[in-house]
């Protein structure tokens, strides 16, 4: 029997291979069982946007961690990595689905994702009953650090309600003590809302007018009209992307830019001043990071960034790049034993991150206790006037933990 025989186990092999390996979308990918049981690589998952409207965000988000771990001679725990990515569309139908691909089919040892809320109740669903460690870069959802926290579940970006939480006391030290609330009226709107009311109203504010609009309405007119005829000191929102861009557009063409302040969760200004042009000047924003912070471990991280992926990076790749840091601590906590959980969950739980964005430790509920900057955007750039909360660590309300 020769190796051209259709019956030949060699031929088989070589066909299986082939198989396997179409569609892998890098080197690695989908590799035979075969080859994988003899491997002690760890198998880590990227579950994020690569295309559509967020894909950018995706993208970042995975060169942050793999720029982390090269730096430390891209092992985890002295073991080689195994990657696998699958594209989360940002579509919420399909998160059970996608994060089944990586838990089941891949066996990943390891799930990094994601962006969009909506799809990490999905992953949430998957990961709590497979036990699989996962990471989320960036969705802020709070049932994934609340009720519905875990202990194989860790987050390395915020609460929807943090940014917004930090407005309150800088607004009220500026006199601003009358505000109207405006934003998408969604997940992530209505629980900034939440945060916003609890660091607002605790620094001494009254929210006059809550007003919304459906997610992704972009018609502000009839609203702004409102907002001039309620006459508050301030008006505090929820916006983020192209919707963010074009209400400060509005909020100026309205003439009330020059009369009422405008104040934001920081997601308001992030990536879309360029689009918003001279409407974005002079707006406030409260955010985790800020690209001209001025520490020496941003400086190094943005040059470092910058010359490896000729692009600047943004909030998304330095979560992305703490997903990593946080990754590469755990393992070597345990020497890249995965099977000893209690002992790399204790490592997780209680490490401090070095961050570009300053240093950070996780909360009890497994969220950033972090400190949360004032920025105004000043000559197309967010800049930092100071520190509006200290090391602000969101409620957990509802976590067993």
């Amino acid at each position: 029997m020769n190796a051209s025989s259709p019956r030949s186990p060699n031929r088989r092999l070589i066909l299986s291979r082939s198989a396997a390996l179409v569609g892998a979308s890098s080197v690695g990918l989908l590799l035979p069982q075969i080859v994988r049981a003899q491997s002690n690589k760890v198998r880590v998952g990227f579950m994020l946007p690569y295309t559509g409207t967020f894909a950018q965000l995706g993208v970042a988000i995975e060169n942050g961690v793999r720029m982390a771990i090269a730096e430390k001679g891209g092992k985890l725990g002295g073991r080689e990595i195994e990657w696998y990515k699958v594209d989360d569309e940002s579509e919420p139908s399909k998160g059970v689905e996608n994060a089944s691909k990586l838990v089941q089919r891949d066996k990943v040892d390891v799930l990094i994702g994601t962006v969009h809320s909506g799809v990490q109740m999905g992953i949430q669903r998957v990961v709590r009953d497979a036990g699989v460690l996962s990471i989320i870069p960036n969705a802020g959802v709070h049932a994934a650090t609340r009720a519905l926290c875990a202990p194989n579940v860790f987050r390395t970006s915020f609460t929807n309600g943090q940014p917004s939480q930090a407005l309150g006391k800088p607004m009220m030290d500026k006199g601003l003590k009358r505000t109207v609330w405006i934003s998408w009226k969604y997940a992530a709107g209505d629980e900034s809302l939440e945060g916003f009311k609890e660091g607002y109203l605790k620094a001494g504010g009254t929210i006059i007018k809550e007003l919304s609009l459906p997610f992704p309405n972009v018609e502000f007119q009839a609203l702004l009209t409102e907002i001039a005829s309620l006459k508050p000191d301030a008006v505090a929102c929820f916006f983020a992307g192209a919707g963010a861009a074009k209400f400060m557009k509005d909020y100026a063409a309205a003439g009330l830019k020059e009369r009422i302040p405008l104040y934001g969760s920081g997601f308001l200004t992030e990536g879309v001043i360029e689009a918003a042009g001279p409407a974005a000047e002079g707006v406030y924003t409260t955010l985790h990071y800020a690209d001209s912070l001025d520490i020496p471990r941003n400086k190094q991280f943005r040059s470092a960034y910058a010359s490896q992926f000729k692009l600047q990076p943004d909030v998304y790749a330095v979560q992305g790049y703490d997903s990593g840091q946080l990754l590469l601590q755990g393992m070597a906590a345990v020497k890249g034993d995965m099977s000893n959980k209690a002992a790399l969950y204790k490592a997780l739980e209680t490490t401090v991150i070095d961050s570009p964005r300053g240093k950070w430790a996780m909360s009890k509920a497994h969220n950033p206790v972090q400190d949360i900057y004032l920025r105004v955007v000043e000559k197309g750039d967010n800049k930092v006037l100071g520190v509006a909360a200290k090391a602000l660590a969101d409620s957990g309300v509802g976590c067993k933990l």
